[in-house]
């Protein structure tokens, strides 16, 4: 049977009894009949009778083919390409649910915690209570940050309220704002529910009512589970005293456990140069030694990370990694701030940990340190003598800024009298404190000598508000940022995005002593930016171990 001749129109309006194929594009239909034609063999009249007439997919895989094989016989190997090169459909990127998508009821908390937790719940879709809306509105007047969180979550809501298409009835569509990562709806409480709660709960509070909801929600859109979302920790005990699912707002956890924590060192096991004695390769670079290793250590390692090597009876090895390529990972001695040749600004460090975190704060390559660890481990004097070494006698930066966050252990004093720099004073004794010691090192100039010295370092150091930050732009500025660990995520973005061209910022902190209601280990603003920062070549992390104020601060560090 001769093929039928080129098609002069759109293979749509051929007659089924010249070919019973799929439809397909005019360019690919000339192209495929010519090829055809030129061969005149039965074997492509076959392969298009074998094809369905209602198929959908084009034979694609076959364009090309039928010049390329023309005295072919027919026959199985045909038919089974014609199954196995088509592409399937794209795969999903996730893995299928098994179950339908859960109803999260979110609590006022969550949406005062987060403004965008409305997009972090995946698939799943979301439940607002009209009592949510009318704390949200009670919340939206003031300065703080839970009432810019309150206005922000109104503008969010109303813009989804507001997209094309949108029904409150159907539920709204979470991913019309930009949010693809949200594929489930959003719905608003449009009806009175029927619940029962017990007795001694009192009705007309807001926290029972939004466990009413949940309670109707779970009898009505029985077997799907329903959740509720919420910060308050004794929302939660109530709510699992009635039988109903809950769930704290994980999202702003940037870690689950404080252990995990990167410390910014690592130990090389004892059997390091064995391993890496014939592929290990050496230079000098000034005071310097690198090293080039190889292995499956490397896969663990990050830039600016420390490794050190300590065995009885052989030389110790402390570095750190500068680069990284491949399977190979390049170490690079450190500086002994140990040696008392090494001192800056008459400081010297008196353990490993102090050694690396030295070795950062003098870097100029390193933009961004974050210090952790207990009291007493010398975080604000190696801060501070850097920062003057570098302000006074490298004239790295022009003036070394300090600020903290303003969290009281107990009950707040009330207001402050004076200026910016005064109302800060009583916050910052732990400048005095260490300005004290650095000003004692000078023991030769006398007392008029140490006088003149403290007074030039006064001028050189600026305490300022937090407060006031938003909009600034520091240049050339050594910046201190003490008690890190009491600033949320947002906090600490505002202030490392303050830095300007040759801007040095160390943030220092003790995660044990969080006193930020609401703040945990895993959602503090200082472990947000060690997890961000770590492997980024101009920031570095060094975790301080051991204690050096004293022996009583070292013991009740470890027994109380």
């Amino acid at each position: 049977m001769p093929l039928p001749p080129a098609p002069t129109k759109r293979a749509a309006l051929l007659s089924p009894d010249a070919l019973d194929a799929p439809a397909r594009s005019p360019s690919k239909v000339a192209r495929k009949t010519e090829s055809a034609e030129s061969a005149q063999k039965p074997p492509v009249m076959d392969l298009f009778d074998s094809r369905a007439a209602g198929e959908g997919s084009h034979p694609s895989a076959f364009q090309g083919k039928e010049a390329a094989h023309p005295g072919k016989p027919a026959s199985g190997s045909y038919k089974k390409e014609s199954i196995a090169l088509p592409q399937p459909t794209a795969k999903p990127k996730k893995a299928k649910r098994t179950g339908p998508a859960k109803l999260f009821v979110l609590d006022t908390n969550v949406l005062m915690h987060d403004p965008m937790c409305l997009f972090r719940f995946e698939e799943h879709d979301i439940f607002l209570p009209m009592i949510v809306l009318e704390e949200l509105d009670g919340h939206k007047k003031g300065m703080t940050e839970v009432a810019r969180n309150a206005r922000q979550t109104s503008r969010t809501l109303d813009a989804l309220a507001g997209a094309q298409g949108a029904d409150i009835a159907k539920g709204l569509k979470l991913d019309t704002t930009g949010h693809p990562e949200a594929g489930g709806c959003l719905f608003f409480q449009t009806k009175p529910l029927d619940y029962t709660l017990p007795m001694s709960l009192p009705q007309g509070k807001a926290d029972n009512q939004i466990l009413g909801v949940v309670e109707a929600l779970r009898k009505e859109y029985a077997p799907r589970e329903v959740v509720l979302v919420s910060k308050d920790i004794n929302m939660r005990v109530k709510a699992r005293a009635l039988g109903l699912a809950t769930d704290d707002y994980q999202n702003d956890k940037t870690l689950e456990d404080g252990d995990l924590l990167y410390s910014g060192s690592l130990a090389l096991p004892a059997d390091f140069w064995t391993r890496q004695s014939k592929t290990i390769e050496s230079w000098q670079q000034g005071s310097h030694t690198f090293y080039r290793i190889t292995g499956p250590i490397v896969g663990s390692l990050l830039i600016n990370q420390f490794v050190f090597f300590e065995a009885p009876g052989e030389p110790p090895l402390y570095a750190r990694v500068t680069e990284i390529r491949a399977k190979t990972a390049v170490l690079k001695t450190l500086k002994d701030y140990n040696h008392l040749k090494n001192a800056v600004w008459g400081v010297t460090t008196r353990n490993r940990e102090q050694n690396f975190a030295m070795n950062l704060l003098m870097d100029p390559e390193v933009d961004f340190v974050t210090l952790a660890g207990t009291a007493g481990t010398g975080k604000t004097l190696m801060a501070l003598a850097s920062g003057l070494t570098q302000v006074l006698d490298d004239r790295r930066y022009t003036e070394i800024i300090m600020t903290r966050a303003t969290v009281s252990v107990g009950e707040d004093i009330g207001f402050l009298p004076g200026t910016e720099e005064e109302k800060m004073g009583p916050w910052m004794g732990a400048l005095d404190d260490n300005l004290e010691v650095l000003g004692k090192t000078d023991s030769g100039s006398g007392e008029w000598g140490r006088a003149a010295t403290n007074e030039l370092i006064r001028s050189r150091i600026k305490v300022k508000s937090m407060n006031f930050m938003r909009g600034r732009t520091f240049l050339n500025k050594y910046v201190i940022i003490d008690e890190a660990q009491n600033l949320t995520p947002k906090q600490m973005k505002t202030l490392i995005t303050r830095a300007g061209p040759g801007t040095k910022i160390i943030c220092m902190g003790n995660l044990a002593q969080i006193d930020t209601p609401y703040l945990t280990e895993g959602s503090s603003g200082m472990t947000f930016a060690v997890d961000r920062f770590k492997g980024w070549p101009h920031g570095g992390h060094i975790t301080l171990a051991r204690g050096e104020r004293s022996r009583l601060a070292d013991f009740a560090s470890e027994v109380l």
